[in-house]
């Protein structure tokens, strides 16, 4: 079993920053990719990013290609979500989710076994 906590969720103006952090606990030798989604009442749960637990190797989604950042602390177990230039449509709570295999696809939710209890993100206009 691997245990996910977020952190660092808030109200930001847009333009801003937030760090999301991902603390994992358990059996987390066995994760190998870590990521981050978001989801918005009513819609599906969006990819946002992912990173390998030991290679490195990460992946965005291409609207926040250069605004976010994943990146991870394999000595603190804790993976991070850096967001910048925030948008009144990044609003949405994020996801930690971590999977134990080695998914064909790192953007699918299903491919994923732990998720956290997720973070409010808010983007004011």
């Amino acid at each position: 079993q691997v245990a996910l906590v977020e952190s660092g969720g808030g109200l930001v103006q847009a333009g801003g920053s937030l760090r999301l952090s991902c603390a994992a606990s358990g059996r987390t030798f066995s994760s190998y990719v870590m990521g981050w989604f978001r989801q918005v009442p009513g819609k599906e749960r969006e990819f946002v990013a992912a990173i390998s637990w030991s290679g490195g190797s990460t992946e965005h989604l291409n609207s926040v290609k250069g605004r976010f950042t994943i990146s991870r602390d394999t000595a603190k177990n804790t993976v991070y979500l850096q967001m910048n230039s925030l948008k009144p449509e990044d609003t949405a709570i994020y996801y930690c989710a971590a999977s134990g295999r080695r998914p064909s696809s790192w953007s699918v939710p299903i491919n994923y076994d732990y998720w956290g209890q997720g973070t409010q993100v808010t983007v004011s206009s």
